[in-house]
């Protein structure tokens, strides 16, 4: 029994070491693609400067995410989830679901607002019909629902949670849409943002 514990504990090491430094590539490459972003937009993302600027070969960089929509994408994730880890460390203040949904979303417009390229790349990479995207897009959604849910169900029960979620949701990205297009500006993306919290929630 010692023996069969002996010789299984190297595999354990390696397979975790593996995974942490898989785990790092992928760390350096969503930071490379994000500096490329603020730097210079969508379109400055290009694949083989973001391999070069992680220190990674650019078929491992292919390896792991096969368009630069996709790197996008999951760069998008990684956000949402940590704007989620710092939401869940401060919750919402407010004493009814629409103040603390109304809270919760003015604070990730400013997170996103203070990137304003890199927001708008994703927001192309999220738009765009890429098929391989799908299950990272997916996620995304899944994290900005977990947050907006979160802070509607604070206290009490809403009518039609998953409904009002999705529209918050649709509602989210459109005035995201409108503001990276110059169409609004972020005062007025927050103030539509809160303006539908109450209307769905009051």
């Amino acid at each position: 029994m010692a023996r069969g514990t002996t010789e299984s504990t190297p595999t354990r090491v390696a397979r975790g070491t593996r995974a942490a430094e898989t785990a790092e590539r992928k760390r350096r490459l969503l930071a490379a693609a994000t500096e490329l972003a603020a730097e210079g937009g969508y379109d400055a993302v290009q694949m083989r400067d973001v391999a070069s600027r992680a220190g990674v070969a650019l078929g491992t960089l292919y390896r792991h995410y096969s368009s630069k929509d996709q790197l996008l994408v999951a760069a998008l994730d990684a956000q949402a989830a940590t704007l989620r880890d710092r939401i869940a460390q401060r919750p919402p203040a407010g004493d009814t679901p629409a103040i603390r949904v109304a809270n919760v979303l003015r604070r990730a417009c400013r997170a996103l607002e203070r990137q304003p390229r890199v927001t708008a790349a994703m927001m192309t990479a999220m738009s765009a019909g890429d098929e391989t995207t799908t299950p990272t897009k997916r996620e995304v959604d899944a994290t900005l629902k977990a947050i907006i849910e979160h802070a509607i169900a604070a206290n009490g029960d809403v009518d039609d949670l998953d409904g009002v979620v999705r529209v918050l949701g649709h509602v989210w990205f459109a005035t995201l849409s409108y503001w990276v297009n110059g169409l609004a500006t972020p005062d007025e993306m927050a103030a539509d943002l809160e303006r539908t919290a109450h209307l769905l929630l009051d």
